[in-house]
């Protein structure tokens, strides 16, 4: 499991100075905790496709946004993050709830199509992204930023498991 605290440690450690987003059961966690942080604002939107375009607007003004939200808030976005953040090349970083990931081990239950469609949908867009199951895997939020930056498109880093 993730560690929230650690989370938003490391995006104050990489100067992020928005977290724009909807929250959900993957990150509510996240969402408490920067609620009454006075260090990142938190930006709640009413549907996903909004936290991209506020991000970029955000990025375009100078600031360090991340959006925050779950993948099926991701597919739901699908028109801004293509006509915004790509057309526009905006190194937009998103921390995204992976909902259904550990039923997808087990042939026997039923699977989410939220966790079937989720990876093959950022791999058509072309969208890089990682894995963060454990608090080790919490410094690929830094490379997604870093990859980001050096390509001028969005990158994501997919949250699997998260508690307080």
């Amino acid at each position: 499991m993730l560690t929230a605290k650690l989370i938003v440690a490391e995006l104050k450690k990489l100067n992020v100075t928005h977290v724009v987003g909807l929250p959900d059961n993957s990150t509510a966690a996240v969402h408490d905790i920067l609620q009454d942080d006075p260090d990142i604002e938190l930006i709640s939107v009413c549907r996903e496709g909004e936290a991209f375009a506020i991000a970029s607007g955000l990025y375009v003004g100078g600031k360090r946004p991340v959006v925050l939200i779950q993948c099926t808030g991701f597919f739901e976005s699908g028109d801004a993050i293509r006509g915004t953040v790509i057309n526009a090349q905006i190194p937009v970083v998103a921390l995204i709830g992976y909902r259904g990931y550990h039923k997808m081990s087990n042939a026997d239950e039923w699977v989410d199509t939220a966790a079937k469609l989720f990876e093959p949908t950022l791999k058509a867009w072309n969208i890089p992204y990682y894995i963060m199951k454990k608090d080790d895997d919490i410094r690929y939020i830094s490379e997604a930023f870093k990859r980001a930056e050096d390509n001028s498109m969005p990158t994501a880093v997919l949250i699997v498991g998260i508690c307080k």
